[in-house]
């Protein structure tokens, strides 16, 4: 895991029931921090950068990750869309040029 980034599009995981998504992406990060093995980064977008806030506790694993030294990035141009900068308990503010550049580096695990 330490050679990648993981890419989050979305506040839930999968399609279907909000409530179960939202569920399923906290039981992701819950087991992903008790790996010894961690991933380089984790990096936000769209509304996944609402993971980011006390409206999902999912907040709460990303802020152990980043304690853990994993790079924690939310996408500027989605964080100033939802108005959630002064609201995010955890990571900080990049760029779409920063993903790419970890791309190059680092294989990308999707996860919508």
């Amino acid at each position: 895991m330490k050679n990648k980034v993981i890419l989050v599009s979305s506040d839930q995981l999968g399609k279907g029931d909000k409530e179960l998504g939202e569920g399923v992406l906290e039981t992701f990060f819950t087991l992903l921090k008790q790996r010894e093995e961690l991933p380089k980064a984790v990096f936000l977008m769209n509304s996944g950068v609402m993971t980011l806030t006390d409206r999902s506790l999912v907040s709460l694993h990303l802020k152990e990750l980043e304690e853990k030294g994993v790079e924690i990035l939310a996408c500027k141009t989605c964080v100033d869309y939802y108005e959630v900068e002064g609201i995010l308990q955890a990571g900080k503010i990049s760029s779409m040029a920063h993903f790419i550049e970890l791309a190059a580096q680092y294989e990308v695990i999707t996860i919508s």
